[in-house]
């Protein structure tokens, strides 16, 4: 059966596809189609599938939640799996000490500005209500998450709408500017960003992803440069809130990357692999400094002005539970850095392609920036483009402009990290002529 035009998909030129592979099981790290055809999934379904796509212990904790509790709110009531899961992430979150349950990362970075902003209100500082952010950052595609992290390529249609930000510089090690290398370049962006905060007392918050930008071309912060951040903002009492919803929980190699970037943010969110990339749910995270400024008489409106039908789904924290109890059982982490080793030590493979320019990697984390010198407006996207040519190598890619993005579940095997790797260097070979 042919897929139907009624159907909107993400971030996706329709008039570019006639039909979609309509996908109706999957196998470990494999999606399979309606023809039998196998694809390994080479960016972990969006960056959330940890185990592959037939976990046993994850579909268990599902039926098992199932059958007790479907959903209950927690306005004015609470549930098990909720409150559990919320004593788990204390743990394992360093100076944390209060949950906000949302359904999806943008949410949750929608909560992480409001907590900011109306923290600085609950103490009567009604002027520190700017928000500091760094250029090329990603938070999400709602309108508060466009803004602090606004992407021009993807959202200057929307630009009239958002509310400002400052942005600052981000250090790279691709396409610096002339005569000035890597360390110069990051000591300017530090610099600039400490002027800034040292001399306006209306900033309320610094957001940034935690240890690289991901939707904007898999950028890995310099050793330090996010610590050398925090340590500003708490010079010149400023907020720091984190961004860990495509970098935490093992994608960059740590658990808890704040903790492994020395960092001590005052709001943190995660999202995405927190169920294992089976049910949508995440977090949003604040210290005691913070959550206690919420505290005080109802007639002083100080509590959070914030509502979510589906805060705590039991189903969701369920497998959020058993999804960390999997970590910890299989020694996840452990495993995700002697693995991405092989990233690491296949990576300049890629170099020796005539189109690929820049190659960045950490974890299991790894951009491929291709030269594209072909500008006729009307070529296919490359993302069509690597998606066919990878669909032929039994690859599913999803690019991000120019940026090849491999982002495999974590516990993909070393096999299928070598059959990743050899496709992708057999698309990029097969698109080449394409893109000169």
């Amino acid at each position: 059966m042919k897929n139907q035009n009624y159907l909107w998909h993400p971030n996706t030129q329709m008039s570019e596809w006639n039909e979609f592979p309509k996908i109706v099981r999957g196998d470990g790290m494999w999606l399979i189609d309606e023809d039998g055809n196998r694809l390994l999934d080479g960016v972990a379904s969006m960056w959330c599938n940890v185990w592959g796509h037939s976990k046993s212990e994850l579909i268990n904790a599902i039926i098992k939640q199932t059958k007790k509790l479907q959903h209950s709110p927690l306005f004015n009531l609470t549930n098990e799996p909720s409150e559990l899961l919320a004593k788990k992430l204390l743990k394992i979150s360093p100076n944390m000490a209060q949950v906000f349950f949302s359904d999806n990362g943008s949410t949750a970075m929608e909560i992480a500005i409001k907590i900011a902003l109306q923290y600085w209100n609950n103490l009567g500082f009604n002027n520190k209500n700017k928000i500091a952010t760094l250029e090329n950052g990603y938070h999400g595609d709602t309108f508060g998450a466009m803004s602090i992290g606004y992407v021009p390529e993807f959202f200057s249609k929307f630009r009239s709408k958002l509310f400002s930000t400052l942005q600052f510089k981000v250090p790279r090690s691709y396409n610096l500017p002339k005569n000035v290398i890597e360390k110069e370049f990051e000591n300017d962006c530090i610099k600039k960003i400490e002027s800034k905060l040292s001399n306006d007392n209306t900033i309320a918050a610094f957001v940034m992803e935690s240890g690289a930008q991901v939707a904007g071309g898999v950028n890995i912060y310099p050793k330090n440069f996010q610590k050398r951040v925090n340590s500003i903002c708490k010079k010149y009492n400023v907020l720091f809130v984190l961004d860990e919803i495509a970098t935490g929980f093992g994608r960059l190699g740590s658990m808890i990357e704040y903790k492994k970037q020395n960092c001590n943010p005052d709001i943190v969110s995660f999202g995405k692999m927190l169920t294992g990339g089976y049910l949508t749910f995440a977090a949003t995270l604040t210290t005691k400094k913070i959550s206690n400024s919420f505290l005080g008489e109802f007639y002083e409106s100080k509590h959070l002005f914030h509502g979510h039908t589906y805060t705590g789904n039991p189903i969701a924290a369920s497998l959020a539970l058993e999804n960390l109890k999997l970590y910890d059982k299989t020694k996840l982490i452990q495993k995700i850095q002697k693995k991405s080793k092989i990233l690491e030590n296949r990576a300049n493979e890629f170099y020796e392609l005539d189109v690929v320019g820049d190659v960045r990697h950490k974890g299991m984390l790894m951009g491929i920036e291709l030269i594209n010198n072909n500008s006729a407006k009307t070529r296919k996207s490359i993302n069509k483009i690597v998606f066919e040519e990878g669909k032929k190598h039994n690859i599913f890619f999803r690019t991000l402009g120019n940026v090849v993005m491999l982002v495999p579940p974590l516990a993909i095997s070393n096999t299928e990290i070598n059959l990743l790797i050899d496709g992708t260097i057999k698309t990029i070979n097969g698109i080449s002529k394409m893109l000169k």
